[in-house]
């Protein structure tokens, strides 16, 4: 039986917990507030000291420099096609390869699924110049293949969609076979819908990897209408349009979609994640 002080002191540890979470909030957020700060603080108040916490006169030139004469449009663009097109990837390649080892019978199925996952933990900078070799004899330089065929398969993504489907109940998968239901019908019909949300993680995962990439697309593009986000934020903060302003604001545009992402899909990705890794 609970009574009052039980209540009190319940009371006071959410009261602690809320406090120190909100406190661990805003040393987190304080980087993207200073950073917004920055971005519309006008030049004569950018090197007061102590610089101001609360813009006054907030300007808004700096987005229309990073929008107009930063091409910071032109990398949302770039980026956001090759990261829809490595997350369909992903998602499509990890779905058949885990339904054939969760569900599928053959020879050396166990090897080489550990095989499979054990490529996840292979940092990419130990591929990366075998991959650059294949990209140049296929004559890919500057393209969008070069940006997004690499990526199009994860061993972390066939780990985790693996894990889900195990929880998929055995009489789903044979009662859609005895009605006739192939292994494409199956998967698309069955298995997809039950591990939807470790999917949409796995979905959200993907776009959010192939968005934060650098090192790549430094690597294999040259041609500045085939940059991404990353690469130009990079330019923003080099040559003509090189100010706090223009730079701040260009990564609060070019970050804006992640945001959006994460807002949006912030449920289903702990739902997945959560559901994907709890064996029956």
């Amino acid at each position: 039986m609970t009574t009052r002080s039980d209540h009190r002191r319940r009371r006071v540890g959410n009261a602690a917990r809320y406090v120190v979470l909100g406190g661990l909030a805003m040393i987190m957020l304080a980087p993207v507030y200073l950073n917004a700060v920055n971005a519309v603080l006008p030049i004569k108040y950018r090197f007061a000291y102590p610089p101001p916490l609360i813009p006054h006169e907030p300007q808004l030139d700096g987005f229309r420099i990073a929008i107009t004469q930063g091409s910071v449009l032109r990398y949302m663009v770039n980026s956001f096609v090759v990261s829809s097109l490595i997350t369909v990837g992903q998602v499509v390649t990890s779905c058949l390869a885990a339904y054939a080892f969760t569900f599928l019978r053959f020879p050396g199925r166990k090897t080489l699924f550990w095989v499979i996952v054990a490529s996840a933990v292979v940092p990419f900078e130990a591929v990366i110049l075998g991959n650059y070799r294949t990209i140049v004899w296929l004559h890919w330089l500057d393209s969008y293949p070069a940006l997004t065929v690499p990526f199009l398969a994860s061993g972390a993504g066939v780990f985790l969609l693996t894990r889900a489907f195990r929880l998929v109940p055995r009489e789903l998968i044979g009662a859609a076979q005895i009605d006739g239901c192939g292994h494409t019908a199956v998967l698309r019909n069955v298995v997809m819908p039950v591990a939807r949300p470790t999917i949409a993680a796995l979905a959200v995962l993907s776009f959010l990897g192939a968005w934060s990439q650098y090192l790549w697309p430094k690597l294999v593009i040259n041609e500045t209408s085939r940059r991404t986000v990353q690469m130009g934020i990079a330019q923003l903060s080099n040559g003509e349009l090189n100010s706090f302003s223009v730079l701040s604001a260009g990564a609060i545009l070019l970050s804006l979609p992640l945001l959006i992402i994460l807002i949006m899909f912030q449920r289903q990705l702990v739902r997945g994640l959560t559901a994907g890794l709890v064996d029956r």
